[in-house]
């Protein structure tokens, strides 16, 4: 299976909320941009990816909750992130069941994680040059 269909069979194994909610938030995420890819990592966790890791997405017990790699780096107008603040790097999103999601401010916070990831590939140094032969 690749990672998309493994999304889908976790989201249909959720047969309460967080099934809808999961899946909603998928839509949402997959919106922002096109180029997104879904992976699957760490023994079954939902994984939207550009240019590196932009959020994972597990349904716990009672909760959806979305973390955001670089979260902490992220502007958040909104104030979506409600999880996560003790940490110098992640923020996460912990949605419980009645609870409604910004659509709107979410997709602006996966295009930050996106610009985020963007950024810092720039950054990133250059591959050593191969001397010239003499």
């Amino acid at each position: 299976m690749n990672p998309s269909e493994q999304i889908d069979q976790l989201i249909a194994g959720l047969t309460d909320w967080r099934g809808d909610t999961l899946g909603g938030i998928r839509k949402t995420i997959l919106a922002a941009d096109p180029d997104i890819v879904e992976e699957w990592k760490w023994m079954g966790s939902p994984v939207w990816c550009l240019d590196g890791n932009i959020v994972v997405g597990n349904a716990h017990k009672d909760k959806v909750k979305l973390t955001f790699s670089h979260g902490a780096s992220l502007p958040d107008p909104d104030n979506l992130f409600n999880n996560g603040f003790g940490g110098k790097v992640w923020r996460a999103i912990d949605m419980f069941e009645g609870d409604t999601l910004n659509e709107g401010a979410l997709k602006e916070l996966v295009r930050a994680a996106i610009d985020y990831n963007h950024a810092k590939k720039k950054k990133a140094p250059a591959a050593p040059r191969a001397k010239p032969q003499k």
